[in-house]
């Protein structure tokens, strides 16, 4: 079988690893770091369960998976400090709930307009990202 159209999010296969890296399990969702860091301590919180769209979750589950993208949230600003978080839930191409956690900063990109996916392309050696990853643990 194909994992063309499949989740990458539900596989966790090497399309997943790829682009970002566990992170941490949490209540209801899955925190990865964003491999490309032109935002630095760029994150993504995965709902654990495919659903695509906020309103297919119960209130319940909403509640519990909110309460992890603010977690995340607080840990990225605890962490980099950064001027403001934007936070982005698209899924117009992969169909499984998921924010991107974007810590923003007065004097790098975009500041003032809407983030862009890969800006930059920034990306860092294996020993940089294990010291963002330790940073973001601290601070979980």
């Amino acid at each position: 079988m194909s994992n063309q159209n499949t989740c990458f999010y539900c596989e966790k296969d090497q399309r997943l690893k790829d682009l970002m890296i566990e992170i941490a399990q949490l209540e209801v969702s899955t925190v990865f770091l964003f491999k490309e860091q032109s935002y630095k301590g760029r994150c993504v919180v995965a709902y654990n369960k495919h659903v695509n769209e906020l309103f297919e979750l119960e209130d319940k589950e909403l509640e519990l998976f909110m309460k992890d993208v603010k977690k995340v949230a607080g840990t990225i600003q605890k962490a980099f400090s950064p001027n403001k978080i934007n936070y982005g839930a698209y899924s117009d191409k992969l169909p499984h709930l998921h924010f991107h956690i974007v810590p923003k900063y007065e004097d790098g990109l975009n500041w003032g307009s809407t983030f862009e996916m890969n800006p930059a392309k920034v990306y860092l050696s294996d020993e940089e990202y294990k010291e963002v990853v330790d940073k973001i643990k601290e601070n979980l």
